[in-house]
């Protein structure tokens, strides 16, 4: 029993002493990576050369794979955008600004559908289709008659709230949304083939039935496609994240840290390096990793409106 209860202790002596070697070499390996010291010259791994390969590497890397497992494509275009969600925040857009809600129209619904249809078959993106035919044609179509009208276009967007950002920053797709003389909504929402590229379109109707058809004062409002400035594209980007760039992300904001560490340490750095361009590498290397984030973000601003 003695012999036994040796070998046990023994075994599990030896257990600890390679679980603390383990544990204490990756001390050491995550120390040499991300901390500046003396033996790492005060230059950690992360933000060396091989480091910042290996973090382009690995954030690209899991954007397409995700892509692939989500869409089966490099690039991705996966929408979470659906008619209730644009009827639901739409809505509550109007509410807030003391508006009444929209009521969904089976006939603008398809209205909206023609019309997105019609664009993918003329390939054109725009109100007025190449011939001059203008948004009304298809109220007319499937016998909306209207007091007053508008119509909001978009493509490429992935989820509603980046959408919505995008409309409630310009003034004329926003004035549509919260227009008080308007009743009614319709949507669609159609994938397609437009210059080429697979793209997502999105057309909304906005109106109120005539209540005389003889009236001659009917309006039919356009918000000019005059695209969104760098910063709602940045606020749209940011809400279609997924979780690979989420992922991603965090590991850009860790080697801007350890590069603004180090930064502050280049009075540490060899005399060699002191004496060169390199002494800064620490704050050339986070401005780097920080443009580099914001262009992982502006990846997903694809959308237009």
């Amino acid at each position: 029993m003695f012999y036994i209860s040796t070998i046990v202790k023994a075994k599990t002596n030896k257990n600890k002493t390679v679980a603390k070697s383990i544990i204490k070499r990756a001390r050491s390996s995550v120390k040499m990576a991300l901390v500046p010291h003396k033996n790492n010259g005060y230059r950690p791994h992360l933000i060396r050369s091989y480091g910042i390969i290996a973090i382009i590497f690995v954030v690209v890397g899991l954007q397409i794979g995700y892509n692939m497992a989500v869409t089966g494509k490099v690039l991705g275009n996966q929408s979470s955008i659906t008619i209730t969600s644009l009827l639901n925040q739409t809505n509550r857009a109007r509410e807030e600004a003391g508006y009444k809600p929209l009521t969904l129209s089976s006939k603008l619904d398809r209205a909206a559908y023609a019309k997105a249809q019609n664009m993918f078959e003329d390939q054109y993106w725009a109100h007025n289709s190449p011939d001059g035919t203008p948004p009304w044609k298809w109220l007319g179509d499937v016998g909306y008659n209207y007091d007053v009208a508008g119509e909001n276009l978009a493509k490429n967007f992935s989820t509603t709230e980046a959408v919505m950002t995008a409309w409630m920053n310009s003034p004329e797709h926003k004035a549509n949304i919260l227009n008080a003389d308007y009743q009614d909504v319709g949507f669609a929402l159609m994938d397609g083939h437009l210059d080429g590229k697979s793209t997502s379109l999105i057309v909304v109707f906005f109106g109120r039935t005539a209540i005389d058809l003889a009236d001659t004062n009917a309006a039919f409002t356009e918000a000019n496609n005059t695209g969104i400035n760098i910063f709602t594209q940045f606020a749209v980007a940011f809400q279609s994240i997924n979780i690979a760039t989420s992922i991603g992300l965090l590991l850009i904001l860790m080697a801007i840290i350890v590069s603004i560490y180090a930064h502050k340490h280049r009075h540490k750095l060899p005399k060699a390096i002191r004496n060169s361009w390199k002494r800064h590498h620490g704050l050339y290397k986070s401005v780097g990793m920080l443009v580099f984030g914001v262009l992982i973000i502006l990846m997903f601003s694809a959308g237009q409106i």
